[in-house]
């Protein structure tokens, strides 16, 4: 008898308390979105989801850009000044399962690229936090992250990460070592 009321303490105790036990935070889903005109944004996009496990989603015009530099700029210019939104070939199925969206660009004219502006004003993304990420020779984040935040207004926008577009390809531990660093920080 004695054994059995000692038994059936012992279980109450080891019951009682696994229901108090703080679980660990659930992970939080990741998507790299990007807009790449030639090629730099897409390695550190690659880069970036590989550090976080993200999920790459590459934002792509219907009518694609110029490939001559000096064209592209130009145009870019024009858009940028007249608030153009071009349409895009495809969209994100279903946002709402992503908590964290790192957001990449080439720098044009100081701010995102007109195909970025497009994807980031299609979605609802209020509650979720946008990473912004951006290849430049120069401008490093221009003004983009006031743009993003006026962009995404119910979203946490923090600073983001420049890169050289230059160095794009030699700058995976830079960039590894960014991502861990915001990911530790819950960003």
């Amino acid at each position: 008898m004695k054994t059995k009321l000692i038994l059936a303490t012992m279980a109450t105790i080891l019951t009682s308390g696994a229901g108090a036990q703080t679980q660990p935070a659930p992970a939080k889903k990741v998507l790299v979105a990007y807009y790449s005109h030639s090629g730099n944004t897409r390695e550190v996009a690659r880069q970036i989801a590989g550090a976080s496990g993200g999920e790459l989603f590459e934002i792509i015009p219907v009518t694609p850009y110029p490939s001559d530099y000096q064209t592209v700029v130009d145009q870019a210019k024009k858009e940028i000044a007249a608030g153009v939104r071009p349409a895009l070939k495809s969209r994100v199925e279903d946002m709402s399962q992503y908590d964290v969206i790192f957001i990449g660009s080439p720098c044009w004219w100081a701010t995102v690229a007109p195909p970025v502006a497009t994807f980031l004003a299609s979605y609802d993304l209020a509650g979720k936090t946008v990473v912004p990420f951006m290849t430049h020779e120069g401008s490093r984040m221009g003004h983009s992250e006031a743009d993003i935040r006026k962009l995404c207004p119910q979203s946490t926008v923090p600073d983001g990460l420049p890169v050289r577009g230059s160095a794009a390809g030699s700058s995976k531990d830079a960039v590894e070592k960014w991502v861990r660093s915001r990911l530790k920080s819950g960003l």
